[in-house]
């Protein structure tokens, strides 16, 4: 009778569908994201919010949505998802399979696990004084920099590409592309696993819809090099007068 019952169950492990997919994908839903941005920021339902947790989660509600309807249907987007290696660590976004098993190249990536980390930072970091302001690349208080996590595999380790989305609150792209930049170059003045080649390189401007994007590639002590992408939207300036402030994520 028990026998009997057990095969009569649904197989709840079993997912829909088997998606094959290259490793250059990764790029075009690189490329999915980025054209979200804007059409997310101006969205007249969304409540204007300036906290990064915020934000971060108004993006992965709308991702989400928007890609039920495209060609990306296989995803879903989750907020603060335990790092694979590192799992005191949370990364702030990722893309993983809904109820796919996804294959890129030989890799099996099912609906547990992260097929696209996303790093999220407000520019410019809140004024507190536990907080660098260089906090998108370094921090010298804790071990919340962007670019510094996945230098040093606390992030991603078992990825190859990741990326960051930039909230540009104040000034504009140019301005931090140019304030990241000498970040860099001075860290390199001080540390010897920095290096001028950790610097973003432009890759698409456009001032209508306020979205950049920026490339970096980044040695790794442990592992193969870590190729970031810098996806950085303008904010309304509005949204500033929120002064909400991201709380301390642990040991992130």
């Amino acid at each position: 009778m028990l026998a009997n019952l057990l095969d009569s169950r649904p197989q709840a492990g079993k997912l829909g569908q088997d998606v094959q997919l290259k490793a250059a994908s990764l790029y075009e839903l690189l490329d999915f994201i980025a054209n979200e941005l804007p059409v997310w920021r101006d969205r007249p339902e969304r409540e204007q919010k300036s906290g990064e947790t915020a934000l971060t989660s108004q993006l992965c509600g709308h991702l989400s949505s928007a890609a039920r309807r495209s060609r990306w249907d296989f995803l879903q987007f989750r907020v603060e998802e335990p790092d694979e290696l590192a799992g005191g660590r949370r990364i702030d976004l990722i893309a993983a399979p809904c109820d796919a098993v996804v294959w890129i190249d030989t890799r099996c990536c099912y609906d547990m696990q992260t097929l696209l980390p996303i790093e999220c930072k407000r520019l410019p970091t809140p004024i507190d004084e536990k907080r660098d302001e260089r906090e998108y690349v370094f921090s010298s208080k804790s071990s919340t920099g962007g670019i510094q996590r996945f230098k040093d595999g606390k992030h991603a380790a078992v990825h190859d590409i990741a990326a960051m989305i930039g909230y540009v609150q104040e000034n504009d792209h140019t301005f931090w592309h140019t304030r990241i930049c000498e970040w860099i170059a001075e860290l390199h003045l001080s540390y010897s696993e920095w290096s001028v080649q950790d610097s973003l390189t432009p890759e698409f401007a456009d001032e209508s819809t306020g979205l950049s994007i920026y490339r970096s590639e980044h040695a790794r002590q442990h592992g193969r090099p870590i190729q970031l992408r810098h996806l950085w939207i303008k904010m309304p300036s509005a949204a500033v007068k929120d002064t909400g402030v991201k709380q301390q994520r642990g040991t992130g």
